[in-house]
């Protein structure tokens, strides 16, 4: 009797060192689950709505940037039009018909593509100098993959690539290159070397720190490149250490797909193929092209992969 009364007392009487349970919440449902977290297909698809925004906000930066430097977009015709207009010329004075029709048609689609390096090294100095401006700072610390990041930026790359490639092919004329439905094909493979081009240059710019370092080291890739790609000579019929790196340099595949793309006579020297055989066989444009598009995806994995360990 004196226990049945002691917890009656305790009911009435709570002890008040015991914490008590706190009340339950008034629309609380007992019959309902306790975890109302989004589905994962929701967090999945406001990452990927957030990484686009991202590319197309980094795309609009480096277009705006191109956009409004008239100065850089003068200089970056300079070479291509001294290469073409009076290299050109002058050797084309020198070649007989029989060899080459037009030297300066040969050396157009050459001329297209070193119209595209420009842009490459433009916008792997602007994530060097971003590095040191604090600014890749607070695009690191954004809630967005990293590789968003880079596509962002290598679109924007490429799309000024793409300008410089439809400024040269307006000279097409000069080169009896005519104008054709098929000059359309040609700016699409321009579009992919320069989007190569800029992630072989963002490549570099995640590696190098210093700006100074990075004008240095792709200007000495970027000749080199140029000159052993086939643009100036045919890559066909070299002696054996000139051919082997002719062969293995990818730029010359983005040349001779580009030559014989391209409407006009520039591929027809010395009556056969000017561009590099395996063997006895040549490989086909769609096979050259897809070489260029494995550099751009293998320059892209190794910037993403080396951006991804970058501490600011």
């Amino acid at each position: 009797m004196a226990q049945h009364e002691l917890h009656a007392r305790t009911a009435a009487h709570p002890d008040p060192y015991v914490p008590a349970e706190p009340p339950a919440p008034p629309d609380a449902d007992p019959g309902r689950d306790a975890d109302t977290r989004p589905p994962p297909d929701a967090d999945a698809d406001r990452g990927l709505g957030r990484d686009l925004r991202t590319m197309r906000v980094l795309w609009h930066r480096e277009t705006l940037r191109f956009g409004r430097n008239k100065l850089r977009i003068a200089m970056g015709m300079v070479t291509p039009l001294m290469f073409l207009l009076v290299l050109g010329t002058g050797l084309n004075s020198t070649m007989s018909e029989d060899s080459l029709r037009d030297f300066r048609a040969f050396l157009f689609p050459g001329v297209v593509l070193m119209s595209v390096q420009a842009p490459a090294i433009a916008v792997g100095a602007s994530i060097v100098w971003d590095r040191r401006s604090g600014f890749l700072r607070q695009m690191l610390v954004a809630p967005v993959r990293r590789s968003a990041i880079l596509v962002g930026t290598c679109l924007g790359g490429a799309t000024s690539g793409v300008v410089y490639g439809v400024l040269v092919l307006l000279l097409g004329p000069v080169a009896d290159v005519p104008y054709h439905p098929g000059l359309l094909l040609v700016l699409l493979q321009v579009g992919l070397v320069a989007f190569a081009f800029t992630a072989l240059g963002v490549a570099a710019a995640v590696c190098i720190r210093r700006p100074e370092t990075f004008q240095v080291a792709v200007s000495l890739c970027m000749m080199p490149l140029f000159f052993l790609s086939g643009a100036m000579f045919p890559a066909d019929g070299l002696p054996g250490w000139l051919g082997t790196v002719v062969r293995v340099n990818p730029l010359t595949y983005a040349v001779d797909a580009l030559r014989r793309t391209m409407p006009g006579d520039g591929a027809a020297v010395a009556g056969g193929p000017s561009g590099p055989r395996w063997g006895s066989w040549t490989p086909p444009v769609a096979v050259e092209i897809g070489l260029i598009a494995v550099l751009a995806v293998l320059a892209l994995a190794v910037a993403t992969r080396r951006f991804s360990r970058v501490e600011e």
